[in-house]
Parts: C-alpha cells; structure tokens; sequence
C-alpha cells in the first residue's frame, strides 16, 4: 500500500473498445490555453489582453480566441476598462474568502458524487493523481504539483457527473490556483498534498462522508493559506 494511505484498485474491470475523443473546438483549446497563462501569473494582474498578440502566442485564429476572451471576461478573469481596453482582473484579496467559501459547498457536493458514482477505473485514475501530488510535494517540484492537481481536478470531475457543480466550481477553482500562483511564498505543499489525499482516499474507498471530510480540509488549507496571505 503507498505510503499515504491511499488504496489501489486492481484492474479488473473490463476494458471498452476504445472510440475516437471527438475533435475539441478551437475556443475551448484557446480558452484553456489563455486561462493557463493567467492562472499560473505568466500574464499577471493588470496586464494588457491584446487579441491579435494573445491569437499569435497560443497559435490560433482570432475567432475562436475572441471567444475565449469573452468566456473569461463572464468568469472575471479578464475585465473591460475605458480606453485602457482589456485587461487581466485585479486579485480581490477579501472576495478570496468568499471564494472558497462558496467553492467549499461545491467541493463537498462533488466529493460526495465521486465517491458514490465513480467505476473502479476512475476511483484508481484519483487515487494515482493524488500519489503523484504527494511524491512532488515530498521533493519539492512546484511544476509536477501543480500538473498532478490540474489533473486530479479533472479527474474527480469526469467521476462526481455532476455537470451543474462542475460548471459553477471550475472559474472558482481558477481564481484558487492563480492565487496560490501569486502568492505561493506562504504555502506550503506538503500540506497542501496531504489534504488532496485525504479526498481522494475517501473517493477510492467509496466512502462519501471520507471523501466530504478531505474536501472540507483542502477548504481550511486554503483558507488558512488565504488568511496568511491577507494578515501579512
């Protein structure tokens, strides 16, 4: 059994003929790929949003960036101001609270389906991304960290199917990880790995009231890590 506690799954589900992913639209692959640059502080707050330089950089056309750039813009991480155009939205360090105040209700819807709806595959997909985090954590490789909660995000998203939360936590789960980015000075991984495993064991054993109990403590990790942020 891995170090953290968290259990494998052996495979013994049966696996389906593999169909072809359909093709992502442009948009979204724009969307995701500007989001990135504004979570991870590549373009940080205060910075200028020019469509054509953001179209060059992420290599697509204008239309579909166009369309990124209003999905983020409805999402707040893009704001519109007088003759200074568009521009990457300030961090509101108070609402940050409120953020994950409400990310907190969400959190524990999700953990909750997860826990009861996932297969046997995605219960081992959660419990390998949340390994991957702690073995980061443990030698202190910010970049593999991040890669392995992106992805367990997304993970635990596909397994909760819940569309109606996922929809309202994702921009929340955004403004969390470009915080973190701006101000990872006064976290601290480790900790931050152990309260991810905590949730993901809880969805592995099918447990609901487990997998709860390890979203409400990355909800006080975060919170704890927000109001240190906010003290000093």
């Amino acid at each position: 059994m891995p170090r953290s506690g968290i259990r494998s799954f052996p495979r013994t589900d049966v696996i389906p003929k593999k169909v072809a992913a359909p093709r992502r639209r442009d948009a979204d692959i724009a969307y995701e790929a500007i989001e990135a640059l504004i979570s991870t502080m590549v373009l940080p707050p205060g910075s200028p949003v020019v469509e054509a330089e953001v179209s060059e950089r992420v290599g697509l056309g204008r239309t579909p960036v166009r369309e990124a750039l209003m999905r983020l813009m409805s999402i707040g991480l893009i704001v519109q101001q007088p003759r200074r155009g568009l521009l990457v939205a300030p961090i509101d360090l108070a609402n940050h609270l409120d953020v994950i105040l409400t990310r907190r209700v969400l959190e524990r819807v999700i953990a909750s389906c997860s826990a009861r709806r996932a297969n046997a595959a995605e219960r081992q997909q959660i419990a390998d991304c949340a390994e991957r985090m702690v073995a980061a954590a443990a030698r202190d490789d910010l970049k593999a960290y991040m890669r392995a909660d992106h992805d367990l995000d997304v993970a635990n998203h596909a397994a909760c199917r819940n569309a109606s939360a996922v929809t309202a936590v994702v921009p929340l789960v955004t403004q969390c990880r470009r915080f973190w980015y701006a101000y990872q000075h006064a976290g601290e991984i480790r900790e931050g790995a152990r309260c991810h495993a905590l949730l993901a064991h809880g969805i592995a054993r099918g447990s609901e009231a487990e997998a709860v109990q390890g979203a409400d403590a990355l909800m006080d990790y975060l919170e704890a890590f927000t109001r240190r942020v906010i003290d000093n």
